[in-house]
């Protein structure tokens, strides 16, 4: 179980102490020279207490929507105590609040201060307290939930002492870190350990690339910095596995990498302006990874292109499989939804591309994500129907059949009776062969064929003649770009050999 780190509620500890045993005549020999563990970090604690924060939240709930309260007796002497207790003067019940606690840390002298929005969310009231005991009230500057970060504003006489940020890119696994928060509301707390793996995704957001640490991150440390032993701040506390609900050694921050553009956005305009490429990918087929020299996994295939988009008109095209962007290698997919969001807009940007058999260079300009729509929530996200496995179609196999399907142009009357949306063009699948290829990889009657090799072929005699072509050319492989009824598109791929 994966569970953000806000503590709420009362918490009962259990402290257990542990006895040293005795036992009398038998002499224990041990060279302590022998271990040697980390160096100590107590000067470094020290100096970076003062800049982290508790945040502690209320919010308002409707005692109406609760479960309902318990009857006493009309005449009980607990009455009049009860009433007191649960209701207000006029008898109705009311509201009350419900506080939960997190973590924080100063980023700048003015006040500003960074945490989870999961620690602040729907909260009435935010207030933070300083190691020295000071309270101060906190307004929300900005939050944004895919990354699941806030920016705080307190009003301080005094400039507060605030930490840096350091690059979370250079952190190896093994590296030292130490982690300072308010778990379980014993505010002040550090916990040392190692950088346990990088760039994990557990599911928590379109951006994931979390740090996983051993470090102890508990309940409360959520929105607590995760130091370098240089004092800079690398990652944000945000999530830990954990069954019991304690820290079992698995934490995750969000690393500086993804933050610091992030929060600087918040800092600065009071929301994210990310950078939209109007695509969406999905992994690239084994056979095209081969054709285009990527490593297994790498790169991300374009399926469609979003009407309306930046690269509505250009320069790129469904099919085209992005090797780099900015200059950084596409290790896998969805790096690609990190790097665009991350980019800046309006200006020109080098990706680079396989299609039609070689590597292209092409420069796009990248506008801003449109965060109401859903189209922009389904942009630059990894399609999972991707397929390139191999096999031995048939190309043709009778008159109108190709590739194992029986095809025919789609009309509007066809379009009609098949329920098929507007907008999407092609060849309709009227029959699939048993046991043929197009079978095993899915693909449907009623399904519509709209592009051949990125190319729109208007009857099923063109998309032979650009099959048969693909394959005197030494082409291993052929890739249609499939719609369903409803114009959602995918790529398939069919081996030609």
């Amino acid at each position: 179980m994966i569970a953000r780190g806000r503590m709420t509620g009362r918490v009962a500890a259990s402290l257990v102490l542990l006895a040293g045993v005795y036992l009398p005549g038998v002499a224990l020999a041990v060279d302590m020279s022998a271990f040697h563990g980390p160096a100590p970090v107590a000067d470094l604690a020290e100096g970076l207490l003062p800049s982290v924060v508790n945040i502690a939240t209320s919010q308002n709930v409707d005692d109406d929507n609760a479960t309902p309260l318990p009857q006493v007796p009309k005449g009980s002497p607990f009455e009049d105590l009860f009433d007191d207790f649960y209701k207000n003067k006029d008898g109705k019940s009311g509201n009350h609040k419900v506080s939960s606690l997190g973590s924080g840390f100063v980023i700048d002298p003015a006040g500003y201060i960074v945490t989870n929005n999961h620690v602040i969310e729907n909260a009435d009231d935010i207030e933070v307290i300083f190691s020295d005991g000071t309270k101060l009230k906190a307004k929300l500057v900005g939050t944004d939930t895919k990354t699941d970060l806030s920016v705080l504003k307190v009003d301080s006489p005094e400039p507060l002492k605030a930490v840096k940020f350091g690059d979370s890119r250079k952190m190896r696994i093994g590296d030292w870190v130490m982690a300072i928060g308010n778990p379980f509301g014993l505010g002040g707390s550090v916990t040392l350990g190692i950088v346990s793996a990088r760039g994990r995704n557990i599911n928590a957001g379109p951006y994931d690339n979390f740090i996983q640490t051993d470090a102890a991150i508990n309940k409360g440390n959520s929105g607590g910095p995760l130091f370098n032993m240089q004092g800079e701040v690398i990652g944000i506390n945000t999530a830990i596995i954990s069954p019991s609900g304690g820290s079992i050694g698995i934490g995750f921050a969000v690393p500086t990498e993804l933050a610091q553009n992030v929060i600087e956005q918040l800092k600065t305009y009071g929301e994210t302006r990310r950078g939209w490429l109007g695509v969406r990918i999905q992994p690239v087929p084994e056979d095209l990874e081969k054709a285009a020299g990527l490593k297994s996994g790498h790169g991300a295939l374009i399926g469609s292109i979003i009407d309306g988009g930046p690269m509505a008109h250009g320069p790129l095209k469904a099919g085209d499989v992005v090797i780099s962007f900015g200059g950084k290698d596409i290790a896998e997919s969805r790096d690609l939804v990190r790097m665009v969001a991350e980019s800046p807009l309006d200006r020109e940007i080098e990706m680079t591309i396989f299609r039609d058999g070689s590597r292209q260079t092409v420069k796009v300009k990248l506008t801003r994500q449109p965060e109401e729509k859903e189209t922009a929530k389904a942009d630059e996200q990894a399609d999972p129907k991707g397929d390139g496995d191999n096999g031995d179609p048939s190309v043709k196999t009778a008159q109108g059949a190709v590739l194992g399907m029986e095809l025919t142009p789609l009309t509007e009357d066809k379009r009609v009776a098949g329920k098929i949306a507007k907008g999407v063009e092609g060849l309709l699948i009227t029959r699939v062969e048993p046991g043929s290829e197009a079978e095993r990889k899915g693909l449907k009657v009623g399904e519509v064929i709209e592009e051949v090799a990125q190319e729109f072929v208007a009857t099923p005699d063109a998309m032979a003649e650009k099959v048969q072509k693909l394959k005197s050319e030494g082409r291993r492989s052929i890739h249609l770009m499939v719609a369903d009824a409803t114009g959602a598109l995918r790529f398939i791929g069919i081996p030609l050999e």
